[in-house]
């Protein structure tokens, strides 16, 4: 559960209702300062003869430390959703294009019932959601999966064809996405990609280093505990014995004098008138 809603929070976090919303670029991995969620690449081509084959996504992904995508639960649905909207705003010159993700089944032409419940991700996720288009999977001779991404087609059966499933031939042309394990250095700076659209802003992509401020203050100060108990120790040690040190000195009473008397009878020579 705990899981569900952070992917949901990252979804939020990534375009809220603020002047700044995060704009994802193809090809440039996006992280999340908390250091949970997982990092996603998408890998968008505008040119047709650039776009890859399901096996050649996959050792893209795995040639950068990631695998292609896999899909836990619908908050990550939504969150791949929200950062492929970012990615392909109108007015940005980004045309229609599926993305790989690393569902696929093994097996030649199954076309029985049993057919969906063949598709295993690549990477191993035991993950038993899914997302299909109406009427997909249709199986037969696809046996590898893209998420649609054809905002300009006409709407069919399930509706507009973006971001439901669907099965293709895996030497099929398409961009795909990539995860990746959440950063584990929290003190690396993330580099995030920002729009904005408020008035008088003359470059609308700004590009800002964050290194998450609350994370990193954490990791500088707990290493610094030790030490520091280590000086309060010491200064607590001093100032006690300086303070036995001024009890233990024997003071002067008030009513007694500070002259110096001589015990001594001094003689006094006599005057003979």
């Amino acid at each position: 559960m705990s899981r569900v809603v952070s992917l949901l929070l990252g979804a939020a976090l990534l375009c809220g209702h603020g002047a700044f919303c995060r704009r994802v670029v193809s090809g440039q991995k996006v992280c999340f300062a908390d250091f949970k969620h997982p990092c996603y690449k998408m890998a968008y081509f505008h040119e047709l003869s650039s776009r890859v084959s399901f096996q050649e996504a996959r050792l893209a992904c795995e040639s950068e430390g990631g695998v292609l995508l896999s899909l836990e639960n619908e908050a990550e649905q939504k969150l791949i959703e929200s950062m492929l909207q970012n990615l392909t705003k109108p007015g940005t010159g980004i045309s229609d294009g599926d993305f790989w993700i690393g569902l696929w089944r093994n097996g030649e032409g199954q076309t029985s019932g049993a057919c969906p419940d063949l598709y295993q991700w690549s990477d191993g996720s035991s993950s038993q959601y899914r997302n299909w288009y109406t009427d997909e999977p249709s199986c037969g001779s696809e046996k590898c999966v893209v998420m649609y991404h054809q905002p300009t087609a006409n709407p069919g059966l399930g509706g507009p064809y973006l971001y439901q499933w669907n099965d293709d031939r895996c030497n099929m042309k398409h961009n795909y996405i990539c995860k990746y394990e959440p950063e584990i250095n929290p003190t690396a700076p993330i580099e995030k990609t920002y729009f904005t659209n408020q008035p008088g802003d003359t470059h609308q992509n700004v590009v800002v280093t964050e290194a998450g401020i609350i994370p990193n203050l954490i990791y500088v100060v707990i290493p610094t505990i030790p030490l520091l108990l280590l000086i309060l120790v010491a200064f607590g040690t001093c100032c006690f014995q300086m303070l036995h040190k001024s009890k233990g000195r024997t003071k002067t009473s008030p009513h007694q004098s500070t002259l110096w008397i001589s015990k001594s009878t001094r003689k006094e020579s006599g005057m003979e008138v």
